[in-house]
């Protein structure tokens, strides 16, 4: 099922030592291997998300440029 850029892969069910298999669509598709760290992170409202850890690095770095450049951006303005 698409929706938009989102795809649901199917069911995965957490076994009785908390552990959680991704179905194999899902791994082949979004390119996760045997032995990638994948950070799991609350979603909201019962979610969870599973963040590969460059994607979480990507997601940190443009945050600190945006950062940056708010910081930039409060300084001319104070200076006005």
């Amino acid at each position: 099922m698409h929706h938009g850029k989102k795809k649901l892969y199917g069911v995965a069910t957490v076994g009785t030592k908390g552990q959680v298999v991704i179905p194999a669509d899902a791994r082949d598709e979004l390119g996760i291997k045997t032995g990638d760290k994948l950070y799991v992170a609350n979603a909201g409202k019962g979610g969870v998300v599973f963040l590969k850890e460059d994607m979480l690095e990507s997601l940190i770095a443009k945050m600190k440029d945006q950062i940056e450049d708010f910081r930039e951006f409060k300084k001319t303005t104070k200076d006005n």
